[in-house]
């Protein structure tokens, strides 16, 4: 047993069982590393299906793009299930209702391609891997299509949208259904085509590259109807300024300034406010089985998970610039778990969307 030659206090503070021990900083490991820093640029985003005007314009977030464009990401990483953890999923009973609620159906393109999610996966990999610098149409339809039939449908869209409009049609892998699937796409209200994907193209890139989990974040709960009073009475005790400063950013995502909505929602002050109004009110919730914190647990695991995720895309690109669409609510938890990793800086988006 270690002998306490010092302070009771300081003994006890240094002890297994203390309250503050000594941890490893970490923080300046990177200090001599050469070559550069991995930039990291957390864009909150609104669910565009979720609000906002009657009738949506996908040119309202022109401003955006050319603001995000001007950053250059050179790998995207957007809030959707990827089709490998789709699969993965499918084989537990206790991801139904995720499976409906998030993965896309891969049955119309695997069909038409006579594959599996397993072989369209390999198979992109090995397309992207001899991907010529100027592929003709028919290279991007039939990527188009490994895709869909991978699970990964915004990545289709980056293919489809770098097509010249004559060239936008069935072929290569692509039938009349999924073609017009495609194209239905292109004017629908989802931030992972008309930011991500639509960025992707314009900058000349492949893909984008699904990051979320859900299999963090879903609790087996016994009694669902208590759980979801105990949440929303927690909610309910939002604070005045909250509910303004929430009231401010519906006020403007309803009006279509979609610059304005996006400054909001990446303000340090508007997520202050949004985070404490919502996990911070979950936290404080009574009730004997703790259901708020579970709730937070669960948004807490899906972050850590999502946050690997974001690794993952640039592990083997040290240096890249990186650009992460997600729902604003978890930009904090980005924002501090990726700016652990070596080698990266955290951007701030404020400065970009000025």
């Amino acid at each position: 047993m270690k002998k306490c030659v010092a302070a009771f206090a300081l003994c006890l503070s240094l002890s297994p069982a203390g309250f503050a021990q000594e941890r490893v900083d970490l923080s300046t490991l990177d200090a001599a590393m050469p070559g550069p820093r991995t930039q990291v640029l957390v864009l909150g985003t609104v669910h565009l299906s979720q609000g906002g005007p009657e009738k949506f314009d996908p040119a309202a977030l022109q401003p955006v793009l050319q603001r995000l464009a001007a950053y250059k990401p050179d790998i995207i990483t957007i809030e959707g299930l990827s089709g490998e953890t789709c699969e993965v999923m499918r084989h537990r009973v206790a991801y139904k209702q995720a499976i409906e609620d998030y993965c896309p159906d891969v049955a119309p393109a695997q069909a038409a391609l006579g594959i599996d999610t397993w072989a369209a996966l390999d198979q992109v990999d090995a397309t992207l891997k001899a991907w010529p610098s100027q592929p003709a149409p028919s290279q991007r339809r039939h990527l188009a299509a490994l895709f869909l039939a991978a699970g990964d449908p915004s990545s289709a869209m980056v293919q489809w949208l770098q097509l010249p409009d004559a060239e936008r049609h069935a072929g290569d892998g692509l039938d009349d259904a999924l073609a017009q699937g495609l194209r239905k796409r292109e004017s629908g209200r989802n931030e992972n085509v008309q930011i991500a994907a639509r960025l992707a193209a314009r900058l000349g890139l492949q893909r984008v590259f699904p990051v979320d989990d859900h299999t963090g974040d879903n609790l087996d709960i016994d009694d669902e109807d208590a759980f979801g009073k105990a949440i929303t009475e927690a909610w309910h005790g939002a604070s005045a300024e909250a509910l303004k400063s929430r009231e401010h950013v519906d006020a403007l995502h309803k009006s279509g300034d979609m610059l304005a909505t996006y400054r909001a929602v990446n303000s340090p002050e508007v997520l202050r406010l949004a985070i404490a109004s919502d996990f911070g009110q979950a936290l404080a919730e009574p009730s004997p089985q703790r259901y708020g914190r579970q709730y937070v647990g669960g948004w807490e695991t899906r972050n850590l998970r999502m946050a690997a995720n974001v690794h993952a895309t640039f592990r083997e690109h040290p240096g890249a610039r990186v650009l992460s669409v997600v729902g604003s609510s978890h930009k904090p938890w980005f924002d501090g778990l990726l700016e652990q990793m070596q080698g990266v800086d955290i951007v701030d988006a404020e400065q970009v969307l000025e």
